[in-house]
């Protein structure tokens, strides 16, 4: 009895470390946005220029250019440990007022957990220029210490320039907000710029900075090998990271999304993602 508590105390130590170690890694606290579905994470999550429902986690504006209804929900392993999952699920429902859309991100384990909900709004001022919202609920429990909850916002806008190009601007918690005596909420940045010179091919680029931390540089390359068959792959540099992965699209508006992250010294973290959108 003495050794399967001592083990079961010794994983918890342990997958909490690597908590921690992976969050000083990343630059992340409670609340920042998730990866962008597996399309985000195979992209380097270089995503503030998407115009898809994943846009939700990335930045709203592009929810605006949503024509139908749409539904998805993914899940990452990080690092490959079994305790250390995160869980995104969200839907978008286009109006003539703009495009509502409602998501839910879970991160962490029994012992420290991380849940957030988000209601957002898109909208587009022009044909070329959107701009985009999202409240945010937070929340953080840990059985031994309790629960600690907050509001934020985010905001964000697309512009398209040009017909190959967007550009795209978002702020997550502009506003300072303390979590815990000494440790605030983060702010955090976005710039990004989509190219796509062909229907086969999109770049997308990104600068995010965390008003305490340097930036991160984000490179993603989308190719369609055929129509219903993309290929994926990005970088990130805060901390350096390759990701890769590949997407489906069916005709039915079923889409399944598969992608990896290779940490430099944690390791590969893989990711999964359905959307279905209404034909």
């Amino acid at each position: 009895m003495f050794i399967k508590q001592t083990t079961k105390t010794m994983r918890f130590l342990l997958t909490l470390c690597l908590s921690l170690c992976f969050f000083i890694q990343i630059n992340a606290q409670n609340g920042v946005p998730p990866q962008a579905g597996a399309r985000g994470m195979a992209m380097g999550n270089a995503s503030s220029t998407f115009q898809d429902i994943n846009s939700l986690f990335s930045n709203q504006a592009g929810l605006a250019f949503l024509e139908k209804m749409a539904f998805t929900a993914g899940a990452e392993r990080r690092f490959l440990l079994a305790d250390i999952n995160s869980y995104i699920a969200g839907a978008a429902i286009p109006t003539k007022g703009g495009t509502f859309g409602l998501s839910v991100n879970y991160y962490g384990f029994e012992g420290y957990n991380e849940s957030k909900i988000g209601l957002a709004y898109g909208r587009k001022l022009f044909d070329n220029l959107a701009i985009g919202a999202q409240l945010d609920y937070l929340s953080t429990r840990i059985p031994e210490f309790g629960n600690k909850s907050l509001f934020t916002f985010e905001v964000g806008m697309q512009a398209v320039l040009i017909e190959q190009v967007t550009i795209a601007a978002h702020i997550f918690s502009p506003i300072q907000q303390e979590i815990v005596e000494g440790e605030s909420l983060p702010s955090i940045f976005k710039l990004g710029l989509g190219y796509r010179p062909s229907e086969k091919l999109f770049v997308s680029a990104e600068m995010e900075k965390d008003l305490g931390f340097d930036a991160d540089i984000k490179l993603g390359i989308e190719y369609f090998l055929i129509d219903i068959l993309s290929l994926r792959t990005g970088v990130s540099t805060n901390p350096l990271r390759n990701t890769f992965g590949l997407g489906l699209k069916l005709k039915s508006g079923l889409m399944v999304d598969i992608a990896a992250g290779y940490h430099h010294v944690l390791g590969i973290t893989p990711a999964a993602s359905v959307t279905y959108q209404l034909p």
